[in-house]
């Protein structure tokens, strides 16, 4: 399914992706703290930027391995939409 030349595809990898790191992210964070490995946790802004930076694989994966320019421009158009409103409203993040 995830190999289709779409603009939606792409939308959707784009939007679910870093959704998808974020809590991989604060699973680990949550599981150090519990095991109490670590006394710090990662920022909520940091986490943010990380999961959209981690957008970059399937960008990558779309453009030069599968040669799908729809999918990367929709991968692409959401990664940069979700890095402008970050940065928006970076001030407003859970403070």
């Amino acid at each position: 399914m995830l190999k289709k030349d779409h603009y939606l595809i792409g939308s959707l990898i784009g939007i679910f992706f870093p959704m998808i790191i974020m809590g991989f992210i604060y699973g680990i964070n949550y599981l150090l703290i519990i095991l109490g490995v670590a006394k710090f946790y990662m920022e909520i802004q940091t986490a943010v930027l990380v999961s959209l930076g981690a957008n970059m694989l399937p960008i990558r994966y779309y453009f030069v391995n599968l040669k799908y320019d729809k999918a990367g421009r929709g991968v692409l158009l959401f990664t940069f939409v979700m890095i402008l409103l970050f940065f928006v409203f970076k001030n407003n993040l859970l403070t």
